[in-house]
């Protein structure tokens, strides 16, 4: 049992079940009967979108919600992402779509943007933590969009993680954090945009953006005029990805105020740069997010890298900062967050 503002939500919790180690499939044709069939019966499925690796399960049905939750050791206040395969989905999802909300749908999706809605009664409340809004979004990879399709039910689906932890962005990312706690991994390769998607809530006149991500803001307000963001929360969040610490590695992140603050001296540090440096770095410890400084291939390669220095034999993990426009409000969004845990900056 759940309380949330006054409200309470009946937690239909599975415990003790055991699972066996899931192996990675590629996606033929058998492969997605079976995904799909896992999912109508109730189980849960790692598979590709173009932001990261979804963890997802019948988003209406609570039962199977649950096993999300209990994969990832994901609170029950925060909230999860419902994935559609075409607009009629989200006539079951929502109560209501503002004007302003589905022309963002006509122009970004399938794609990486989460738009928070009223929810209909349709939605179990483990889903939405309890809220009156639900967060739904079309992805941009056919995989995915046949995993919906083939389901016949829209898809809640977090990312493929323990909780709190580096986000999965190929399939062996989802085989080593929870790979016993699946029915089924789905490969799809790495994903293109690498970190996730734009969450934004159209509140009465109100436009905010509640995690920046896969989308520009530029490109929101070129749609809809000027959008406020939210700050981050350690309360209960109106959306995935509100937490202040998040997308974290097992090891430590310290975010440097720029790369000519980088002790590269040190020997138990790796190190993770925006672009390659005029100047020579310890090569074995040091992650490069775009040689030339390319945001799009920064954020596609941000996560990876993470997971990359995570496996070194090190005991701190130094990050650059990139330029906060475009996508790299995004990337430093998970920076910081990432840092969080750690003592923020060095």
């Amino acid at each position: 049992m759940y309380n949330r503002c006054g409200r309470t939500v009946e937690i239909p919790f599975i415990h003790g079940r055991k699972e066996k180690q899931a192996r990675i499939s590629s996606p033929s044709p058998r492969v997605m009967r079976k995904a799909t069939a896992i999912i109508r019966s109730g189980g849960i499925i790692a598979f590709p979108t173009e932001t990261v690796y979804g963890l997802g399960a019948d988003a209406f049905n609570p039962i199977a919600v649950a096993r999300i939750f209990e994969a990832k050791n994901r609170p029950l206040f925060d909230p999860l992402i419902v994935h559609i395969a075409d607009l009629s989905q989200l006539g079951a999802l929502a109560s209501v779509v503002d004007r302003r909300a589905g022309r963002l749908a006509g122009r970004f999706w399938p794609g990486p943007l989460t738009l928070v809605v009223p929810k209909s009664e349709r939605v179990p409340d483990i889903v939405t933590a309890g809220l009156d809004t639900v967060a739904v979004r079309m992805p941009d990879h056919l995989i995915a969009l046949d995993l919906i399709k083939g389901s016949g039910t829209p898809i809640a689906a977090p990312s493929a993680n323990r909780f709190g932890y580096i986000s999965p962005t190929k399939a062996t990312h989802v085989l080593e954090q929870i790979g016993d706690r699946v029915d089924m991994i789905i490969d799809g390769g790495g994903c293109s945009v690498g970190v996730e998607s734009t969450i934004i809530k159209i509140d009465g006149d109100r436009s905010v953006v509640l995690r920046p991500g896969g989308v520009p803001i530029e490109e929101i307000e070129a749609m809809i005029g000027p959008v406020e963001t939210a700050p981050v929360t350690a309360g209960d969040p109106e959306s995935p990805g509100r937490l202040p610490s998040h997308y974290s590695p097992r090891m430590p992140v310290f975010l440097a105020s720029g790369i000519r603050d980088i002790d590269f001296s040190r020997s138990d540090a790796g190190f993770l740069l925006f672009r390659k440096p005029e100047f020579e770095v310890p090569v074995e410890r040091t992650e490069i997010l775009s040689v030339d400084g390319d945001l799009n291939e920064a954020a596609a390669n941000l996560f990876s890298s993470l997971h990359h220095l995570d496996k070194m034999p090190i005991r701190a993990i130094i990050a650059e900062p990139v330029p906060e426009k475009g996508l790299g409000i995004a990337i430093m969004d998970r920076l910081r967050r990432a840092a969080h845990r750690g003592e923020g900056e060095t």
